[in-house]
């Protein structure tokens, strides 16, 4: 049986796939992962599923930038401090990955 997760998004999401990594303070390291959409409130991100999160988790996102973007803007990738909401295993063992719902801080 599935439960229903109730949409509490207050902005549009876009389909965006990114390598990104996050930083995650218990384990005191990076793992990789990749966006599957972001918006300006927060992201769902697909990473190994060894990767030790839960919801409540806080951590920092990082979304790399191409070259000619660092240049442009100065720093080589976007940084974003983030909130796990939820986590989801639904691909687990199809693909060796969970999901996780991210809310950005602002």
């Amino acid at each position: 049986m599935e439960s229903a997760v109730i949409n509490q998004r207050c902005d549009v999401r876009s389909d965006l796939s990114w390598p990104v990594s996050i930083w995650l303070p218990e384990a005191n390291r990076f793992f990789n992962g990749k966006s599957v959409n972001v918006s300006k409130g927060g992201a769902f991100i697909s990473v190994p599923m060894t990767t030790p999160v839960r919801a409540g988790h806080e951590i920092e996102v990082n979304f790399p930038r191409t070259m000619s973007l660092a240049k442009q803007k100065g720093q080589y990738a976007r940084i974003k401090h983030a909130k796990i909401l939820r986590v989801e295993r639904k691909q687990m063992l199809q693909a060796g990955t969970i999901g996780i719902a991210v809310q950005f801080e602002q």
